[in-house]
Parts: structure tokens; sequence; C-alpha cells
């Protein structure tokens, strides 16, 4: 699973929209897109923002099984 698919899951549980997501960061819906796309990775600070936001560890989203 990599870093973008492991976003989408974590999202989805959580019954948001890229956009929503994205509100909730102060980005934009299309940075999320490239994220879970695996066409860029999020700063350190989305990170943490996001693990808030999905209520686990920074681990937990930034480690993924090959």
């Amino acid at each position: 699973m990599t870093i973008g698919q492991n976003l989408r899951m974590l999202r989805k549980e959580q019954k948001l929209s890229q956009t929503q997501l994205a509100e909730k960061l102060g980005l934009s819906q299309d940075t999320v897109s490239l994220w879970e796309l695996d066409k860029a990775l999020p700063d350190v600070l989305s990170v943490i923002k996001m693990a808030k936001i999905f209520d686990v560890t920074t681990d937990e989203i930034l480690c993924v099984q090959v």
C-alpha cells in the first residue's frame, strides 16, 4: 500500500471528500488528489494535521506496506 492509497483509505473512513479534507487543511482539492495519486507527497505540517483529523498517529499515515 502506498502513502496515497493509505490517505485515500483514511479519508474515506472519515467519510470526507477530497474537497472537505482540503478545506480542513487549508489546501486545494488538487493537492489532495495529487497525494492520493502518489504524484506528490504531503509536507510534514499537513501530515500532522491529517493525523489529528483522522485520529491516528503520523506513523499510521506514513508507514506503508511494500
